[in-house]
């Protein structure tokens, strides 16, 4: 129950309480030392937004006298606030444009990657609960080539199943997603000679695809209407009891959004010095090819000491105990070796000098 008043609370979770907690010695787990109250505020993803949530709830209670304030908005949105310092840290699906980079204000930033999941491709047909989708045939669907359930592609791909006589809806973000930006990377990668719009944040989709924000807002407008299909993350996707098709990836295999297929395609994956990754249409057999990353942005040189200090015990917090908390809500978590990278990068973090 409180997981499901926690998604549907609209704008900004402010999770605060009157007492005092973290201090400059204080380590992540540490809730008996007192200390000045601190407020941060951040922005972005709303991919790992549950998860932030219940990592924001646990660790103020072991800080009590921390709020931190994470509003969704997308990706687009997290990284253009924190480009102009209207927020302590971003979340992101999606890495920085190279052209990008000399506009934020406070400097380089890192990336500190916290959980993976997959990005589900769910629809809403009475007794149809086995669909499968190769890229191609999702690429023709989201682009409007394939406007009807029993199209004969459609039919094709799923021998035995009765594809019904159904006009079929499609559901998008309507703001700037790492989600969108991600599903649109596979099929760039997957689709390749089928798939015509590119990737980004933002895509410029046909005329009578249906958009909502966030990806809550993409669940509800399949939930709401029969025939329709769209993109969500794995743990809206489950909470609004949405029924996922199995995608083909690079190997030939038609595979389920998953955990356990996240983790296959993350087991193999290269990551960048900077701690950015792309699991997309990962090798394998077990691979789910939409596992999608997401990180938290932060600036490399923080003009706060307290804040700073604070980014960093929370960062410290979601990359170890928080970790355990990522299934809960349905997420993979990191596997050791990227968690031992990042927070190896903590030390990055530079803060001001005490004020004697």
């Amino acid at each position: 129950m409180f997981r499901s008043l926690m998604r549907n609370f609209v704008g900004v979770l402010a999770l605060s309480v009157l007492t005092a907690g973290v201090s400059a010695c204080a380590g992540p787990n540490s809730a008996d030392s007192a200390g000045p109250a601190v407020t941060l505020n951040a922005s972005g993803a709303t991919f790992p937004q549950a998860f932030y949530e219940e990592a924001i709830l646990d660790f103020t209670l072991l800080h009590p006298n921390v709020t931190i304030n994470y509003a969704g908005g997308g990706s687009g949105k997290g990284r253009t606030d924190l480009q102009e310092r209207q927020v302590d840290f971003a979340g992101s699906d999606g890495v920085v444009k190279q052209e990008d980079v000399a506009k934020y204000r406070g400097g380089e930033i890192l990336y500190f990657p916290t959980i993976s999941a997959p990005i589900a491709v769910a629809y809403n047909l009475d007794k149809v609960k086995d669909l499968r989708l190769s890229a191609e045939t999702i690429a023709r669907i989201f682009q409007r080539e394939i406007t009807v359930w029993n199209d004969p592609r459609l039919v094709a791909e799923n021998p035995g199943v009765v594809m019904p006589k159904l006009p079929i809806s499609v559901a998008r973000r309507a703001d700037g997603s790492g989600t969108t930006e991600n599903f649109t990377k596979f099929l760039v990668a997957a689709a390749l000679g089928v798939w015509t719009l590119q990737s980004g944040s933002t895509v410029q989709w046909p005329a009578g695809v249906l958009g909502a924000q966030g990806n809550a807002g993409v669940a509800s407008l399949i939930t709401g209407s029969k025939g329709t299909i769209g993109y969500v993350d794995y743990s809206d996707a489950k909470a609004a009891g949405l029924t996922f098709a199995a995608i083909g990836n690079a190997a030939g295999n038609y595979v389920q959004p998953s955990l356990e297929s996240v983790s296959a395609a993350l087991s193999g994956v290269m990551v960048n010095d900077d701690l950015t990754y792309n699991p997309i249409n990962a090798p394998g057999a077990h691979s789910y090819p939409i596992a999608a990353p997401t990180w938290i942005l932060v600036y490399k040189n923080q003009s706060d000491r307290l804040k700073g200090e604070t980014i960093k015990a929370f960062l410290q917090y979601i990359l170890t105990s928080g970790q355990h908390l990522a299934t809960d809500v349905d997420y993979a978590p990191l596997n050791e070796e990227l968690v031992a990278m990042a927070l190896a990068q903590l030390d990055e973090i530079v803060l001001p000098a005490e004020v004697a």
